[in-house]
């Protein structure tokens, strides 16, 4: 028991010399009260008065105590000298109910709720967080461990499996989409409020920078004065598409300044009205829902279409793959300067600290609770699985030293306790 085996780490080494040192001294101390009880017997029958009855009360009383204390460190782990004697290894038969006890100790008085949250609150989560990643060394190592993380997932994705999984997948979640449905939607939400009224501003405005070009004026003057061949013959051709098309092109500025000046120009009502029936035969109208369908399989169903997405997998994949084999990578250095940005918001910004600080006190007390007996039951769990003969004998080196001194000391006083007795009787004439 007491042999230190080759496979123990060098704490447990240290640990097992301490307990098998401190066992030879409490067992030097017990052999030696057992001498000086035996000497100090001899010399009082040689010499009656000359006090050696003194040193062997002290002696005698030291091996009780001695022997007593050794007992009671013993029985703790195994039973003494082999007897099976009530109450004695205790560890080995309660190991159930300690591992139970223990388990209990540690979440009840270190897994505490209270207890958690003040240190929570106490750590600043937050802040602890932005000074991390403010560090340009730990947002290159975060950079680094991600980039690491992410190679490793590109190799196991480079694989054909992989690629006809998620393009069937993909394909799938396609044909599962409502085009008309969802284009409806779109087109209501960017109809809201009449936001598509900026969009035909924006329209008119491009449209009279255009037709303020003198290229695109000419162009429409050829025009104008090809379709006028009764003019071509006396030359006025080229004459008259000039004026038609200033003509035009100031009726079409006049019409865009009024709609630009008016909001309830009916033209721009018309256009409301345009938007809102195409909104609802985009979500009601069976036929043309019907018809979006019948595109979208087709569409779906092109070989085409499975060949892009090949490809452009396999592209995905081997740029990233270059990129991040790269010194220089792009995505680490993005990443890097990323998560050091963020470090530096966050620590000018107290309000967004102080809200993920509030954030994690009020997740917690549900973390807690759910991983608490999680722990408890591993704890329990654990010891349980414990082989005994292992269990009691990494107890005993781990405290075993400590109750050597209890030997000790159990030496020591017995035998002091012993001559007080002694010369107590002495004393009272016994």
């Amino acid at each position: 028991m007491n042999d230190v085996t080759p496979t123990l780490d060098p704490a447990s080494v240290q640990r097992q010399a301490a307990l098998t040192r401190m066992k030879r001294i409490a067992l030097g101390l017990l052999l030696g009260a057992a001498v000086l009880y035996a000497l100090a017997t001899v010399l009082h029958h040689r010499w009656p008065g000359s006090g050696w009855h003194y040193l062997a009360a002290f002696a005698e009383a030291a091996m009780v105590g001695a022997v007593a204390d050794w007992f009671a460190v013993v029985a703790l782990f195994r039973h003494p000298l082999g007897l099976r004697i009530p109450h004695t290894a205790i560890i080995p038969s309660n190991k159930a109910r300690i591992g139970r006890n223990l388990a209990n100790f540690i979440c009840n008085n270190f897994l505490g709720t209270p207890q958690v949250l003040a240190k929570l609150r106490e750590f600043d989560a937050a802040s602890r967080l932005a000074a991390w990643l403010a560090d340009p060394r730990h947002a290159a190592q975060l950079a680094e461990h991600l980039a690491a993380a992410a190679r490793y997932l590109l190799s196991t994705l480079d694989d054909e499996r992989v690629r006809h999984f998620l393009r069937g997948s993909v394909l799938s979640r396609l044909e599962q989409i409502d085009v008309s449905a969802v284009a409806g939607e779109l087109l209501a939400l960017l109809t809201a409020e009449r936001r598509h009224q900026a969009l035909l501003d924006e329209l008119l405005q491009q449209l009279a920078a255009l037709l303020e070009d003198e290229g695109i004026q000419d162009k429409i003057s050829e025009v104008v004065a090809l379709e006028l061949k009764m003019l071509k013959l006396l030359g006025l051709d080229a004459v008259a598409g000039r004026i038609a098309t200033r003509k035009l092109i100031s009726a079409l500025g006049n019409l865009m300044a009024e709609m630009g000046a008016d909001p309830e120009h009916p033209l721009r009502l018309r256009f409301d009205d345009f938007m809102a029936r195409s909104i609802e035969r985009l979500r009601e109208d069976p036929a043309l829902r019907e018809r979006g369908r019948e595109l979208q399989s087709e569409w779906l169903r092109h070989p085409a279409l499975g060949q892009y997405l090949h490809g452009l997998w396999d592209q995905l994949l081997a740029w990233l793959q270059a990129d991040l084999q790269r010194s220089e990578s792009t995505l680490r250095l993005r990443v890097a300067e990323g998560a050091q940005g963020l470090g530096q918001r966050l620590q000018q910004d107290a309000a967004m600290r102080e809200w993920i600080n509030a954030q994690l006190m009020q997740a917690a007390p549900a973390w807690i609770e759910r991983y608490r007996e999680d722990i408890r039951a591993y704890i329990t769990a654990r010891v349980d699985a414990w082989p005994t003969e292992e269990l009691t004998t990494e107890l005993e080196r781990n405290i075993g030293r400590d109750l050597q001194f209890v030997r000790i000391n159990g030496t020591l006083v017995g035998g002091l306790i012993g001559l007080l007795i002694h010369s107590v009787t002495v004393a009272l004439g016994g």
